[in-house]
């Protein structure tokens, strides 16, 4: 199984402009979660899914207006790279690097 846990620096390209986010991934006994911030605020990542190297979760945010994330990443080694969905926009790209 890939190695999810850590905090990952990302850049998450919206409809909006560009935004900075950290996800803070854990993984305890097979059960990955955790939480993504911003400078706008702090939410939970749920309904994590990993299968090999690919890693699906939601998260909900209020800002700049309440939507549900739905993110699809595949990771290999400290790279991440995949998309997310934001409600009826269009997806867009997503890309991290794991903090040292």
């Amino acid at each position: 199984m890939t190695d999810f846990a850590g905090a990952w620096d990302a850049t998450l390209v919206t409809p909006i402009g560009t935004m900075l986010v950290v996800f803070d991934i854990t993984e305890h006994d097979g059960v990955i979660g955790g939480e993504a911030r911003s400078d706008a605020e702090t939410v939970e990542i749920l309904e994590a899914k990993a299968e090999g190297n690919r890693l699906t979760w939601t998260q909900n945010v209020t800002t700049p207006m309440r939507l549900t994330l739905k993110f699809e990443v595949t990771v290999e080694g400290d790279t991440m790279t995949g998309s997310y969905k934001a409600g009826i926009f269009p997806a867009s790209t997503v890309n991290a690097t794991r903090s040292s």
